[in-house]
């Protein structure tokens, strides 16, 4: 059966469990992408099972404006977990979501409405936030978006200073790119545009959504870069795949935030999920493990196909190899000869985004995978 939207792959999943995933036969395979950073905790991690089991006996909703005990520790929980003084957290489904509450927040604190966006940023797909996303195929069916909108090239100070004016109410990008190919910041380019910013008191918006809660080493991304944002959006893992995402603000953002909602804001399961996910990644200092894990994923990637193939690059957990052609071709025979499943970022680029629990087992299997498909 095909589905409207999702070109389907020839595996049936079955179960997930730790860093693997079960087809419909029984086999294993690796996941180093299925599932879109979506798993920082791994696949099913008992604590977080449990959690949705115990709150889905109590209480399985209720609006967001009644104070309840899961939601209000969650927001504790990432208050005190957001970057510097990002401590005003907005509950919502998606990341999409919460990059448009971030972009609309932006916009009702500076009473402007220009943006600033980057070239291979992506930052979701509804009308707002896909009109700050680069990509020509992702944007062009649904024309006319959001206006108001100006792209810059990615990690290009001067340019960024030049397009930041006092009309603008914000700048929003990645602080390394997924989607856009693993492309990381240059050193110093996110202090430039938090310069760019504080100039014209625009709003630094980063879209974390893919690079935080472990992912490149650090719990945040800009954690590596001794910046503060205004506002980071984040989504994906944080609640082990249940719908959530998250914006967290600093107070000046916050106050003039103007009037927002959302039906399903912080619902009490998956509230009860994030706190679990987030309970997992701090007891069990799980971006310090990323940070080893992809060091060596790294250096033993560079050492066994670095002359096959364009670039290694990536912090973490999150790895880009630039191939000489299409990434595409490489999959299936990832999947299907050596039960490894991966991901595309554009055409020239093969994404690895693993749970955080993998191991130096793993690793050494996906390099010997890679060797022997890329070589």
């Amino acid at each position: 059966m095909s589905s409207f939207v999702f070109s389907e792959k020839p595996l049936r999943i079955e179960r997930g469990e730790g860093v693997h995933l079960y087809d419909d036969s029984g086999t294993a395979f690796l996941d180093f992408g299925a599932s879109y950073a979506v798993t920082p905790a791994g696949h099913c991690h008992p604590d977080v099972v449990e959690a949705i089991r115990e709150q889905a006996g109590e209480l399985l909703y209720v609006q967001g404006s009644y104070p309840v005990d899961v939601r209000d520790g969650l927001y504790e929980r990432l208050s005190s977990l957001g970057p510097g003084d990002c401590d005003r957290v907005w509950l919502c489904n998606s990341g999409t979501e919460a990059n448009e509450a971030a972009l609309k927040f932006a916009r009702s604190a500076t009473g402007r409405s220009k943006i600033v966006a980057t070239t291979r940023g992506f930052h979701g797909r509804t009308m707002g936030a896909l009109a700050t996303t680069w990509k020509d195929e992702y944007r062009d069916p649904f024309e006319p978006l959001a206006g108001g909108v100006e792209f810059v090239e990615y990690g290009d100070s001067a340019a960024m200073a030049e397009a930041v004016d006092d009309e603008t109410a914000g700048v929003i990008l990645e602080p390394m790119q997924g989607e856009g190919g693993i492309n990381p910041a240059p050193e110093g380019y996110l202090q430039s545009v938090r310069e760019a910013c504080d100039d014209h008191g625009a709003a630094m918006i980063l879209d974390e959504i893919q690079t935080g809660l472990g992912r490149t080493g650090a719990f945040w991304a800009v954690e590596h870069h001794d910046v503060t944002p205004d506002v980071v959006t984040t989504a994906k893992g944080v609640a082990s795949g249940l719908p959530m995402g998250a914006t967290l603000c600093r107070d000046w953002v916050a106050e003039d935030a103007g009037p927002h909602g959302s039906t399903f804001s912080g619902g009490p399961v998956v509230a009860a999920a994030a706190n679990a996910t987030l309970d997992v990644l701090v007891e069990e200092d799980l971006p310090n493990h990323a940070a080893a894990m992809g060091d060596h994923l790294l250096t033993e990637l560079q050492a066994a196909i670095g002359e096959d193939v364009r670039e290694v690059r990536g912090e973490g957990l999150m790895v880009g190899i630039e191939v000489k052609r299409g990434a595409n071709r490489l999959l299936p025979k990832l999947a299907m000869s050596h039960q490894l499943l991966a991901l595309p970022a554009g055409r020239s680029v093969l994404r690895l985004l693993p749970p955080l629990v993998v191991d130096e087992e793993h690793c050494t299997r996906v390099v010997d995978a890679l060797s022997e498909v890329v070589g």
